[in-house]
């Protein structure tokens, strides 16, 4: 996991405002406030293309899967898991929000902490 995550603030502000709604575990809470405090807030259009954010379509391997699991990140609104649309705020995209391609991450889910590595990112227009 990088040291230093970059959002675009309109994502930083979804997220800060899901902390304050109390809608993480504890844990998760801790890493992302951290996260947060080191984060560096850019503008859409300089957000590096490697960086995982709302409208891209992400690869991943995960600890907790045999198979490689490829979806897209969109707003809450447009949120479908079925059909491999996944909300910024669901626990797999608050994991890895704000790293970059090749990263392996840590991450307390509630049914126990798994590794995610960040296999492809690519931003949809």
């Amino acid at each position: 996991m990088s040291e230093q995550i970059i959002l675009t603030t309109g994502v930083y502000d979804l997220i800060k405002d899901h902390l304050r709604r109390k809608k993480t575990t504890a844990e998760e809470e801790k890493i992302l406030l951290a996260q947060l405090r080191n984060a560096k807030q850019v503008l859409r259009r300089d957000l590096p293309k490697d960086v995982v954010t709302i409208n891209c379509e992400v690869k991943i391997k995960d600890s907790s899967h045999p198979q490689e699991q490829k979806f897209v990140i969109v707003s809450e609104d447009k949120a479908k898991v079925k059909k491999g649309k996944y909300s910024v705020l669901s626990n797999i995209v608050l994991a890895i929000v704000g790293n970059k391609e090749g990263e392996i991450i840590d991450w307390p889910f509630e049914n126990g902490d798994r590794k995610i590595e960040i296999l492809s990112v690519e931003h949809i227009n």
